[in-house]
């Protein structure tokens, strides 16, 4: 099997890498995650019009130019800069929903996307959410309209969302998706401890327009997030490349005793089974997109995923703290950022523990071998 990107993929990698290291290091990125809630995205709008003009809003919208491999490799490239922008959240998850499902209206809104003109927002989570058929969140039918009731949180992005694509319990069973302008919710923004933006929002009868046919869409919302989940993967491995490469850097530069830490074997050791736990993940964050690619959209797969990136990132986090010693927890050093991202990230849409007991669950579902 082949796992070599194309001459036009590592362009886009490329590309996508020279944007977010020019824009960022952690002095910038402190500068603007930091900016009040009132008066500051957390982001930066020049980065996001440098990637609408690579043409990266719009990955995903047409599937026979790019997909999953596209989103995976510029993801990657989000982690291992630590870039804030809302890519995956505000624009092409949601985005990927209403290119599949929406009426040719609601997709003429994806121009407007892609030119990083108009921002989006998946409000789907809900507390202690863990499946479609425990949603709360209500659509209501009125003669040839529709509205929406309940609360979501966290919506990542939502504090700066133009137009919401919401998950809600249907009156006939099933669970719908409807389009909400975000001019008709009451919004509560907030920091995330990983320096990104959420909020909880409140939906109080508030008018929805039905994303394409309607009707029960669930299978399509779990496409929707395992989609998701391949995109956080894809981050986390960036991030923890980079968490890697720097504790190795720091490895060989720090000196104790009269000698760099690289020449202690444990140090040596540890640094190694770091590499181990990235490559694989890496490993599975490439499975998940290549499953994705060739139609199989299996929870299965997606957990399995996930499994392995929470694991790995939990275990180079704490690794590159710890061989960092008391620097790697300031603010104003890299690593504990990285920690940080790579926690949050096993924490959306399910953490390793979540993730494993999903798996449990299939264990009756497998035949037993026997040799």
């Amino acid at each position: 099997m082949n796992f070599d990107l194309t001459e036009e993929q590592q362009l886009l990698a490329d590309t996508a890498r020279e944007v977010f290291t020019r824009s960022y290091d952690i002095e910038k990125r402190n500068k603007v995650i930091d900016a009040p809630l009132d008066s500051g995205l957390g982001w930066s709008r020049d980065v996001w019009r440098q990637l609408a003009e690579i043409g990266i809003l719009g990955l995903g919208f047409e599937p026979e130019e790019s997909g999953q491999v596209e989103i995976m490799v510029v993801m990657t490239e989000i982690g291992r800069r630590l870039a804030p922008e809302p890519v995956a959240a505000a624009a092409l998850i949601p985005g990927g929903v209403i290119a599949e499902l929406g009426s040719d209206e609601q997709r003429a809104l994806l121009d407007d996307v892609a030119a990083g003109e108009r921002l989006l927002a998946l409000a789907h989570a809900e507390k202690d959410l863990r499946g479609l058929d425990e949603l709360s969140t209500r659509a209501t039918r009125h003669g040839d309209s529709w509205s929406i009731t309940g609360r979501k949180n966290p919506v990542l992005a939502g504090d700066c969302a133009d137009v919401l694509v919401v998950t809600a319990a249907l009156p006939d069973g099933g669970v719908g998706l409807f389009l909400v302008d975000a001019t008709a919710v009451t919004r509560h923004s907030y920091r995330t401890f990983d320096g990104q933006r959420g909020a909880d929002i409140e939906f109080d009868a508030a008018p929805a327009q039905p994303l394409g046919d309607g009707g029960d869409v669930s299978e399509r919302i779990h496409a929707a997030l395992i989609r998701y989940s391949s995109a956080l993967c894809a981050e986390a491995v960036g991030a923890m490349d980079e968490a890697l490469r720097l504790t190795t850097d720091y490895l060989k530069a720090r000196k104790q005793f009269g000698v760099p830490l690289k020449t202690f074997q444990t140090l040596t050791q540890r640094a190694a089974d770091m590499y181990v736990s990235l490559e694989l993940a890496r490993s599975m964050n490439y499975y998940a997109a290549m499953c994705i690619i060739d139609g199989r959209l299996d929870p299965v797969v997606a957990a399995r995923s996930k499994l392995q990136i929470g694991r790995s990132g939990r275990h180079i986090a704490q690794e590159a703290i710890q061989m960092h010693g008391g620097i790697g927890v300031t603010a104003e050093y890299p690593v504990a950022h990285y920690a940080a991202r790579l926690t949050a990230i096993d924490q959306t849409l399910g953490s390793a523990t979540d993730q494993l007991r999903f798996l449990s669950s299939q264990v009756g579902k497998y035949g037993i071998v026997a040799l």
